[in-house]
């Protein structure tokens, strides 16, 4: 048996760490037969010589990636999981794209590999296609990257638009005028914007025009220049919607389509516009589609694990 002695440089760094290691100690103690104590200013780790080696070598990784990217139990969980994997330096390569998004809020990060390609591939290309289940960051993402392009006057406007396809309800039933009834298939668009810009500039920014939220039928006939354009909801637009809305794009501009082909919600499954896309689009350049997988959900450990049983349920 080897014990090895891990001082942290002060308490703030022991409590961050510790607080991101809270779920992950029982975890590591069983799977690597060793013995974790995490105590005041020290981490004492008493297993087998390479055990210890190793978890020691991981409990450094976390500590240079400290100050780079958020520590937290999620992002902590997935760097362990990776490190079992053999992929090495995952906080480096986290950290290497970094999205800043306003002055007042604080920078944001891929926190999973997937999470990693699917930024640069909106980075590197015109029109990025981000498919994968809920939780992926698909939607959050872009909008990081179409806030960050506002910020840096790369565009002038940001547009976000999704198809007002109804998921087992009826729009006719719902109270109020059409803004009023379409406003419920907007709001998770407001919900990421409102997460990354003071509240106040997001309501002088749709006064002026800057950011328009509009239902996808919204688009037809017009040519957008200058624009960071996000659609999201991709899978529940027809192939026409699709056409129509790729051919919008205009100079100096850029498009994010986000979609989940588990969750078409078309009367027909297999007429989906994104599902079309997907087949055709895929070898043209200046066009990248990245898959997702429950790996990048990056909500609460429970979603993954739903994800995962409804995959091997429709897998019988």
């Amino acid at each position: 048996m080897t014990t090895t002695t891990i001082h942290f440089d002060n308490a703030s760094e022991a409590r961050e760490i510790g607080m991101a290691l809270e779920l992950l100690v029982a975890q590591i103690e069983q799977e690597h037969d060793l013995q974790m104590v995490l105590r005041n200013l020290t981490a004492t780790i008493t297993g087998p010589a390479a055990a210890t080696e190793r978890i020691g070598s991981f409990f450094e990784k976390l500590r240079a990636a400290r100050g780079k990217n958020a520590l937290n139990a999620q992002s902590v969980a997935y760097a362990y999981d990776a490190f079992n994997r053999g992929e090495e330096n995952v906080f480096e390569k986290l950290a290497a794209i970094r999205v800043d998004v306003s002055p007042r809020k604080p920078a944001i990060f891929p926190k999973t590999l997937g999470q990693q390609i699917y930024l640069n591939a909106l980075i590197e290309n015109p029109i990025a296609f981000g498919l994968g289940p809920a939780g992926t960051g698909k939607t959050y993402l872009a909008m990081a990257m179409a806030v960050s392009a506002l910020l840096k006057n790369e565009v002038s406007r940001i547009i976000l638009t999704r198809p007002a396809i109804e998921a087992g309800e009826s729009l006719g039933f719902l109270p109020g005028d059409f803004q009023q009834k379409v406003a419920p298939y907007l709001r998770p668009l407001y919900d990421a914007l409102y997460d990354m810009m003071p509240a106040e500039t997001i309501e002088s920014h749709i006064e002026r025009g800057i950011i328009e939220v509009a239902p996808l039928a919204y688009m037809r006939g017009r040519t957008l220049n200058h624009a960071f354009v996000i659609l999201d909801e991709a899978q529940n637009t027809t192939p026409q919607q699709m056409l129509m809305f790729l051919t919008r794009m205009g100079f100096d501009s850029k498009c994010a389509l986000t979609g989940d082909l588990t969750q078409i919600d078309l009367p027909n499954r297999n007429s989906s516009g994104l599902l079309e896309a997907r087949a055709i689009l895929g070898n043209i350049p200046g066009m990248a589609f990245v898959e997702l997988t429950e790996r990048d959900v990056v909500r609460h450990p429970l979603v993954q694990k739903v994800i995962e049983a409804y995959q091997a349920r429709r897998a019988v």
